[in-house]
């Protein structure tokens, strides 16, 4: 698959998670019975053209609740989503992720790969999953902690509504700047190094992540065929090195590494036997 029809899978998902078009203009939220369904991506329940839940706000809403019942059915999806596609997901179907490789096809003077201390904060996102989706939203009822304090794409829909509805934006407060800010920061952000929020800070993009290596579709790597050339680890925006670990959890399977392959050795595979990564490491530390 090229980049374009990714590309367009990518905006017609964005579009169909948002297509309540009448929102955008009116600024009320769709409040119909697709609200009780969660999408598998990060797409924000007050955004004036959501027509189902995000799937981390459906969970913060269910831990904060007064009488604490187990979310069987947000958990549920979402495990499902995770081990049949495992972070494809980040990929292919979420809007905020979406948003992101726009933002990161704007020209800019240089373009950050990697920087230091980038690998020791793509575990932050694990933080913000398990503090800020599940422990303190438990401990204070009625506060989902994400989605109040730091979720970008809930402070984009907070625009898009005042946009349409002047009035709300006499509610905007502190919150809403802090927020502001962070948005700020990610789209600056986004210009110049590959999907920092899915990086460092998405705890959607953390838990899909959690399932990379074990889920339904995969990448495998043939190891006859792979002469350890490199160009995939070169051309990965993500910095994952295929050869040696075609399922990291960093990888969102955009599927550049299996397009770029010279020699057709990587691809996407459903539910077969894992590569053995091992073997193949070894053999790239063998020179040609």
């Amino acid at each position: 698959m090229d980049s374009k029809k990714r590309t367009f899978i990518q905006a017609a998902a964005a579009f169909l998670q948002n297509a309540h078009i009448t929102g955008f203009f009116t600024g009320k939220i769709y409040d119909g019975a697709g609200k009780n369904i969660c999408v598998p991506g990060l797409n924000c329940y007050s955004c004036p053209g959501a027509l189902s839940a995000c799937p981390i706000g459906s969970l913060q809403n269910a831990v904060t609740a007064w009488k604490f019942k187990f979310p069987c059915y947000v958990l549920g999806l979402m495990i499902f989503f995770g081990a049949a596609f495992g972070r494809l997901i980040c990929g292919f179907l979420c809007p905020f992720g979406f948003l992101q490789d726009l933002l990161f096809k704007v020209p800019v003077p240089k373009k950050l790969r990697s920087f230091r201390g980038d690998a020791q904060l793509r575990y932050l996102k694990y933080t913000v999953l398990f503090i800020m989706v599940l422990i303190l939203p438990f401990a204070h009822k009625f506060t989902p902690v994400y989605c109040k304090y730091l979720c970008p794409s809930g402070t984009l829909s907070g625009i898009l509504l005042s946009a349409a509805d002047s009035r709300l934006r006499s509610l905007f407060g502190w919150i809403f700047t802090w927020k502001a800010v962070v948005l700020t920061a990610v789209v600056l952000t986004s210009m110049a190094v590959f999907r920092p929020f899915c990086k460092y800070l998405c705890p959607l993009g953390a838990f899909y992540a959690l399932f990379n290596r074990v889920s339904a579709v995969r990448l495998k790597v043939d190891g006859e065929k792979c002469v350890r050339c490199g160009v995939c680890a070169r051309v990965c925006d993500m910095a994952v090195n295929p050869v040696i670990s075609p399922n990291h959890p960093e990888c969102i399977r955009c599927g550049q590494c299996v397009r770029c392959c010279p020699h057709e050795a990587i691809g996407f595979t459903f539910a077969s036997k894992p590569i053995r990564v091992k073997a193949l490491a070894e053999n790239q530390k063998k020179p040609k």
